[in-house]
């Protein structure tokens, strides 16, 4: 099952959704595998690299929403400072490595609005994967 195109595709899924919480993993890798493997099924990858990587984003914005108030001296404070600056569109940047996470995190602890917040996320998530799958 895992062998096939469709196996794979959950493989892709599981691989960005992991990527995107505090589990240290690339899921660039994965989908540039996939991709070399069934260029036929690049839609349905990018899809669905982008739709875990923003579900797993969201999740860290969930836990976020639940951290207690005297947990904010341990967010990152650049994540902080650009969320207050810029609001969601601070999310846009939620795929780079290792600042993306305390975004995510931090977006959900301000109480930035989750759907403008899910909207850039998803935004630049998709962004990136488009560039990998163009290399």
């Amino acid at each position: 099952m895992l062998l096939t195109p469709e196996g794979g595709l959950a493989g892709v899924f599981l691989s960005a959704f992991l990527a995107a919480t505090v589990v240290p993993f690339s899921s660039e890798a994965v989908l540039f595998a996939y991709l070399r493997l069934h260029p036929e099924q690049s839609v349905a990858a990018i899809a669905l690299a982008t739709l875990g990587n923003t579900a797993g984003g969201m999740t860290s914005y969930a836990i976020g929403r639940f951290l207690p108030a005297k947990v904010q001296q341990k967010l990152e404070p650049r994540a902080l400072g650009w969320l207050r600056r810029y609001g969601a569109a601070a999310t846009l940047l939620a795929w780079l490595p290792v600042i993306g996470d305390a975004l995510c995190v931090a977006a959900g602890w301000l109480r930035i609005a989750w759907l403008p917040a899910l909207l850039f996320m998803a935004a630049g998530r998709l962004a990136r994967y488009l560039v990998v799958a163009a290399i």
